[in-house]
């Protein structure tokens, strides 16, 4: 990276936003963006393929990434979505193999790479960061443990309504008979996020609208019934 690059300042506000650099004193802040790689990504491109290399930690400055996974029959399932301030790449960073999943773009993204040895060195210098790095990676562990439980212990039903009650809570509004959750997802979109096929998600919806917990308009979706909602969430049966 040229010096320019280096004292552009959206380098070092970029990674202010990261929880784990947050509290840094401004010297430290400084020597680690003057290490920071900026890479530009287009929606629908890869930042990385699942056993890729890492050769640092990517960190979001701008747009969004699905990490995903791709079966060798084609069928995905994304593991999680990340927007500004997030990072990617923790797990392979520590422990020297590739990465376990895919990162997609999925809106015009800028990243920063911070080069592992830098990421290791403020780690030794700064044990609040790798403390702080290791509780990001134990609350990514419990999502993962989540989406398997729902994976291979729910039906698609129950992981559409828990769904449609989590994009809710994320938006911060109320269940309540009239609301209006935009899910902002194609169905073959939120199939992809559910761990199953587009058809069965267009089952699910119908089993839903047909109990009378929802009724649907593309991606948007209008809470009839919440406590049917949420019995259906919970694994109870729809009428």
């Amino acid at each position: 990276m040229d010096a320019r690059a280096r004292r552009d300042p959206w380098v070092a506000a970029a990674l202010q936003r990261v929880a784990y650099f947050r509290r840094l004193p401004a010297a430290e802040l400084e020597r680690l963006a003057r290490r920071c790689r900026p890479r530009a990504v287009e929606r629908g491109e890869h930042a990385f393929e699942a056993g890729d290399a890492c050769p640092g930690l990517l960190v979001i400055a701008e747009g969004a990434v699905e990490m995903r996974q791709v079966s060798s029959r084609g069928r995905e399932q994304v593991l999680h979505a990340e927007g500004v301030g997030a990072t990617l790449g923790e797990a392979p960073l520590f422990d020297g193999e590739g990465y376990i999943a895919s990162a997609v773009a999925v809106a015009p993204t800028r990243l920063l790479l911070v080069p592992r040895d830098a990421v290791l060195d403020l780690c030794r210098r700064q044990p609040d960061v790798a403390l702080a790095m290791l509780e990001a990676m134990a609350r990514r562990v419990r999502r993962f443990a989540a989406l398997a439980e729902d994976l291979a212990f729910r039906q698609v039903i129950e992981r559409l309504a828990r769904h449609i009650e989590a994009d809710a809570a994320v938006a911060g509004q109320s269940l309540s008979p009239g609301a209006v959750v935009d899910l902002g997802l194609t169905q073959e979109q939120l199939a992809s996020r559910l761990g199953t096929v587009r058809e069965l998600v267009s089952r699910a919806f119908r089993q839903l609208e047909r109990s009378g917990a929802v009724k649907r308009t593309r991606s948007r979706v209008v809470i009839r019934d919440p406590e049917r909602l949420a019995e259906i969430a919970r694994g109870g049966a729809p009428a």
